[in-house]
């Protein structure tokens, strides 16, 4: 093919994975050609001549490098090469070989990699049988340290106020003041100052509601299993007055920031749609914000199309009544009876996905419309899954209709049940999850009549 002034970068790197490797080692600003930004602004015209004044290489040097990376490529299927290459790095990683020796090797052979491909080969090697999800917090420690020279080269993110991205990364910057206050303080400040990050529950919890559904439904499910796993390993620090605790749980936060800045903000910007946005925007008030942060109103989807969504059936208005085993109700009365009743509500169909749960104002546990159609293994930390997962087969099989726990938070008693659902035929339909806090319950003693009403 004809290579020259005017040819267009963006369809030669995604052909030619060797060509942004050869231009990221003649220029580190070569990065901006995967900032999911730029590609959909001006990284759709950049030419090889623009290419040039960015990188401040000579347009001759540009295009002999280009020759050279397609020529190398000619027998090889580029994208697989590329992808082999850093699976074995990773492989060997975790099999003890030294980590700046893999540095160098990946600097001579790749030079960069983007928080996609680091999220793609993750997700690769779990599929494989090669990585452990329950060992995948560790292992992805180690993934960042090996690429971390690359992942430190990131695009300044171009976000505006509204936008989902831009209010995550403010309430990162005031993470990161507090981490750095909680550090420099006295022993007594120290304390004080480390529980105001207990709002980092918040932040996370977005995450997990907001973020890790879409993703999931792009095919990628193994970095938010590492984040979550994480996020079960601060929530309890956040608890702790010892000072190991904070040091280690400070530590931990900062390391979070660096994943979310560097891989998975990234991320969803390369995969999510801007009806996915619209959708994370939407859900974002029902799970709420941290820091004293509020989303701005400047951000706009793109297009038209994203904001025009039909009414979903199941929100039309129903005039006519349903005949139930016992009565009548129509759809209005069903929907607030649900959110009416004193417990949490969350229906889970026959397939395992997530169909229903009841949006009352005073929800135990939070959710978010993110969530509807999301498996429901997906919706539970890692170290959940094998207890979720045996909960399910019995309630399938019959076994079991019935699972029962009770925690205690902050001086709540919380009782969660779940209960298989059959019909007349005994045919399993789904599971209902019931969660209600009970410490007024427990407390209640001696008795109070109807006619005691207005007492």
């Amino acid at each position: 093919m004809e290579i020259n002034n005017s040819t267009k970068i963006l369809p030669l790197v995604d052909k030619y994975p060797k060509v942004y490797d050869e231009l990221y080692k003649l220029s580190s600003k070569a990065k901006r050609f995967k900032n999911p930004i730029v590609r959909k602004t001006i990284g759709k015209k950049a030419t090889l001549e623009m290419v040039s004044v960015i990188l401040e290489v000579p347009l001759e040097r540009i295009i002999s490098t280009i020759k050279s990376a397609i020529e190398a490529s000619a027998d090889i299927p580029p994208e697989k090469d590329r992808k082999e290459m850093l699976k074995k790095l990773l492989l060997d990683m975790h099999k003890g070989v030294d980590v700046e020796t893999l540095k160098t090797q990946f600097k001579e052979a790749v030079g960069d990699i983007t928080s996609y491909e680091i999220g793609q080969l993750e997700q690769q090697l779990i599929n494989e049988g090669h990585l452990d999800p329950k060992e995948i917090t560790k292992l992805s420690d180690l993934h960042v340290e090996l690429f971390r020279d690359s992942l430190d080269m990131k695009e300044e993110y171009e976000t505006i106020p509204g936008h989902p991205i831009h209010t995550y990364l403010q309430e990162n910057l005031e993470i990161s003041n507090l981490v750095r206050q909680t550090r420099s303080a006295s022993e007594v400040e120290k304390i004080e100052l480390f529980r105001k990050l207990g709002e980092l529950t918040t932040h996370y919890e977005r995450k997990e509601n907001q973020l890790f559904p879409i993703l999931e439904k792009h095919g990628i499910s193994g970095p938010p299993q590492v984040m979550w796993a994480v996020h079960d390993e601060i929530r309890p620090l956040l608890k702790s007055t010892q000072h190991e605790d904070i040091e280690i749980a400070l530590q931990k936060i900062e390391d979070m920031i660096y994943k979310e800045e560097h891989i998975l903000f990234p991320m969803t910007l390369e995969f999510f749609s801007e009806s996915d946005w619209v959708s994370v925007r939407e859900g974002e008030e029902e799970i709420g914000f941290a820091f004293g942060v509020t989303p701005g109103n400047q951000w706009k989807p793109v297009t038209s199309a994203d904001l025009h969504k039909p009414l979903p059936e199941e929100s039309v208005k129903a005039e006519g009544a349903l005949n139930l085993d016992i009565g009548k109700l129509n759809i209005d009365q069903i929907n607030i009876m649900l959110k009416t009743l004193p417990v949490d509500l969350t229906f889970v169909n026959e397939n395992d996905e997530v169909a229903y749960y009841s949006d009352a104002e005073d929800r135990i546990f939070p959710r978010s419309r993110g969530i509807i159609g999301r498996k429901v293994q997906k919706c539970h930390p890692p170290k959940s899954v094998d207890v979720v997962e045996d909960i399910l087969e019995k309630f399938k099989s019959g076994e079991k209709k019935v699972a029962e726990f009770w925690i205690q938070a902050e001086g709540a008693f919380i009782m969660i049940r779940y209960f298989a659902m059959h019909d007349d035929d005994g045919k399993y339909v789904g599971t209902l999850e019931v969660s209600q806090e009970l410490s007024r319950l427990r407390s209640v003693e001696g008795e109070r009549r109807l006619v005691q009403w207005k007492d």
